[in-house]
């Protein structure tokens, strides 16, 4: 159970700010000078007019064992620091452990849940597990709000244009609509979390789809709830925390692709590429210009079978939408003598740019011994049951242990133009199999996520090639150097990458 208001011996600040220190040989998520600093900011005492027992810390967090241990140091680390200057502690919780659901990450369900039990506290925040909290600088930030109104406050995003991924909403002008990034925290006020709980207990939301959480979080509050629109606080920041323009922050970020200790080699990585016959001479040249060289072990799957490239036919004729009948067919593939017995399978579209060193590097946090289903996340129907699913566009990485398990439990296609990325998040939720995100992962292009958001991240993949330069995006945002430096020779990046 989170810890709530419980009073504590008196603890001398300089020891707590020994043992965090300490604390960072296995922390993980910050460099020394990282979490000294923050120790260092924490062992002072401060008078602010909220305590930290009035702020309940959501942490969203993930099920998966990586995620989980990522998720507890911070906890840790937000209740270390709290304990050196105030007598209390404040609530921490663990999203994935807030509902048996699995709606729970997109945050509308589990919001009854909050106001009946932490309804006379001040304030829910929101953080990611690389998020980094100054707790006596949050505190200072949100008593500057008057805690009996309501206030959403957090970092504005916002979209240059209107874009796919938010059902091209606000196209005359999507500049007005502000969203949070959700890596800088997020706060609601008590009176506003409480509002929306007696609106949620009469009437649930209607959206089918979760596809963009921290838009569409902005939307029910403001939109369909009629409360606030988001208030930017200049604070809530996503620079490291050594950057000299993160001194005034309550809150800072890593720019985040984690790294554990040892790369997953090219050689136990199986690419299969879906593609079908009228993709062959427009999409598949594009995968051989960027990201096929770096492939050790690489597959088309098409309708038709062309040596010259070559692709090989499954038995499974290609159909306009879906393609359940083809991804199952390349998972029993996978686990038969046809191919390597390699630890790990990532199946994506023909119009897919993928960045395989930073998957090799990703995959370094994951134990393949497990059951991995991996990429950006999506959900289904989760405000009425439902599942979670990894979008394919994005690509999709599972672990042998993943395949081997799903197709032992028989859940197949309905039929092969199913949806294949949607028939595989029923089938793991079936067999109790968490959907683990990663937001590195993209369904879209770059134009189509805010140039902020994009700022603090190390993308492994963009899809689609409308109205781009596929080979171009390529080089701009996920080419290694050496392969970055040659193409700089011949074309210069677009202009859009050297805003940012």
């Amino acid at each position: 159970m989170p810890i709530d208001s419980c009073p504590l011996l008196a603890v001398r600040a300089q020891l707590i700010a020994v043992f965090l220190l300490s604390f960072n040989v296995t922390l993980g998520i910050a460099k020394e000078h990282d979490i000294s600093q923050v120790s260092m900011d924490s062992s002072k005492s401060q008078k602010t007019s909220i305590e930290p027992n009035e702020v309940v810390f959501v942490i969203q967090s993930q099920k998966q064992s990586f995620h989980a241990n990522q998720a507890t140091k911070v906890k840790q680390d937000i209740l270390l620091q709290a304990e050196a200057f105030s007598q209390y502690l404040p609530t921490v919780l663990f999203i994935h452990e807030l509902s048996k659901h699995e709606g729970a990450w997109t945050i509308i369900p589990i919001i009854p849940y909050l106001s009946a039990t932490y309804g006379k506290k001040s304030w829910i925040f929101f953080c990611e597990e690389q998020t980094r909290i100054k707790i006596p600088k949050l505190l200072e930030v949100l008593s500057r709000y008057d805690k009996t109104k309501e206030w959403f406050l957090g970092k504005a995003l916002y979209d240059e244009q209107s874009t796919i991924i938010h059902h091209y909403a606000f196209a005359e002008d999507p500049v007005v609509f502000k969203y949070p990034d959700f890596a800088a925290g997020w706060a609601l006020s008590i009176p506003l979390v409480n509002r929306l709980a007696k609106r949620l207990r009469n009437e649930k939301p209607s959206a089918d789809f979760t596809i963009d959480l921290k838009h569409e979080i902005a939307l029910f509050i403001s939109q369909t709830s009629e409360g606030p629109q988001l208030t930017p606080v200049k604070e809530f920041c996503t620079e490291d925390v050594t950057a000299p323009e993160a001194a005034n922050c309550a809150t800072t970020f890593q720019t985040y692709l984690p790294f554990c200790g040892k790369l997953v080699e090219k050689e136990n990585l199986f690419f299969a590429v879906k593609t079908c016959q009228k993709f062959h001479q427009e999409r598949i040249p594009i995968v051989k210009k960027t990201w096929e060289k770096e492939a050790a072990l690489i597959e088309y799957y098409s309708d038709h079978a062309d040596s010259s490239i070559p692709t090989l036919y499954l038995g499974i004729p290609n159909t306009e939408r879906g393609h359940c009948g083809k991804t199952f067919a390349i998972l029993k593939r996978f686990v038969s003598n046809a191919v390597p017995e390699v630890p790990w399978l990532m199946i994506v579209d023909d119009d897919t740019l993928i960045s395989i060193p930073r998957l090799q590097r990703l995959l370094s946090c994951y134990n393949p011994k497990e059951p991995i289903f991996l990429g950006e996340r999506y959900g289904y129907g989760l405000s009425t049951g439902g599942y979670s699913y990894i979008t394919g566009g994005g690509g999709i990485v599972f672990s042998r242990e993943a395949v081997k398990q799903l197709l032992k439990s028989g859940c197949s296609c309905y039929s092969n133009d199913a949806p294949d990325d949607m028939v595989l998040g029923m089938c793991f939720n079936g067999l109790g199999i968490p959907v683990t995100h990663s937001p590195l992962f993209h369904q879209a292009r770059p134009m189509d996520y805010s140039k902020d958001y994009l700022k603090h991240q190390v993308p492994i993949s963009f899809h689609k090639h409308w109205n781009i330069d596929p080979v171009d995006v390529y080089f701009t945002w996920l080419a290694n150097e050496d392969d970055l430096k040659s193409y700089q020779i011949t074309k210069e990046p677009k202009k859009e990458r050297e805003e940012l």
